[in-house]
């Protein structure tokens, strides 16, 4: 399978910087580097195992406990939507991808910049939990961007660091072990596929742990300011790239 190696480790590597420091955003930083020249789907395929391999080590590095009340309405909502994003992944053709990859940047990303400013909300309980998690399910597929709104929806509830990291730690690793569980077993995974995977693992390895340490430390705030900065401007790239060839077709 033709893909650009050093594109890729360089990709894996960002992102698993991201995902240890912030406990979320591995699919949402590859694809800001991905989008731009690998197939979607082998996007996709990297981004989740990329994604669960982060997760699997982060759960082993930094425990923040489960409390069950607060992750399972998002774990049953995750199941609900999880199935509608496969049924999307082969439907998405190069240029759709980029449109809904850099419009989930431009707009998400702000909105989390600017989050801390907008009112906790309290009203929905488990049930507006459970459609959060519903959202994560269906892009979960998509690219492994489970963490996206869940992420928002925490930050808007007003929940403190450790426990949103707590939430989106345990409702990540199971949104994607199912999800790449649900690649095996339909095929999504080729063999082509495999030695890029081999490609992704090692590449986060380090910088994740890093990015663990670092969240140890120090709050991870001022640099997910920058993080998500940097993230608006590649989906408002992506966006200049892929309208004008949307508009001519």
């Amino acid at each position: 399978m033709d893909a650009p190696i050093a594109l890729i480790v360089a990709g894996a590597a960002t992102a698993g910087f991201v995902q240890g420091l912030t406990g979320f955003g591995f699919g949402l930083v590859a694809m800001s580097f991905w989008a731009w020249s690998l197939d979607p789907r082998l996007a996709a395929v990297l981004a989740v195992f990329g994604g669960l391999t982060g997760q699997t080590l982060a759960a082993l590095t930094v425990r923040r406990g489960f409390d069950a009340k607060r992750v399972l309405p998002f774990v049953a909502g995750g199941l609900l939507g999880l199935p509608i994003g496969l049924w999307l992944l082969p439907r998405i053709d190069a240029v759709m991808f980029r449109v809904y990859i850099g419009t989930l940047l431009a707009v998400w990303c702000p909105i989390m910049l600017f989050s801390q400013r907008l009112p906790h909300l309290t009203v929905g309980g488990r049930v507006a939990d459970g459609l959060a998690g519903a959202c994560g399910g269906l892009m979960g597929p998509l690219g492994g961007f489970t963490g996206a709104i869940p992420t928002l929806w925490c930050t808007l509830r007003g929940y403190e660091r450790d426990a949103q990291r707590a939430v989106i730690q345990n409702f990540n690793l199971a949104m994607l072990a199912v999800t790449m569980a649900s690649y095996l077993a339909t095929g999504v995974v080729t063999a082509p596929m495999l030695p890029l995977m081999a490609v992704v693992a090692p590449a986060l390895l380090v910088p994740a742990l890093v990015g663990m340490k670092v969240y140890v430390g120090i709050s991870p705030a001022a640099f997910r300011n920058v993080v998500l900065g940097l993230l608006t401007a590649s989906g408002l790239a992506m966006l200049a790239n892929a309208l004008p060839r949307l508009l001519a077709a």
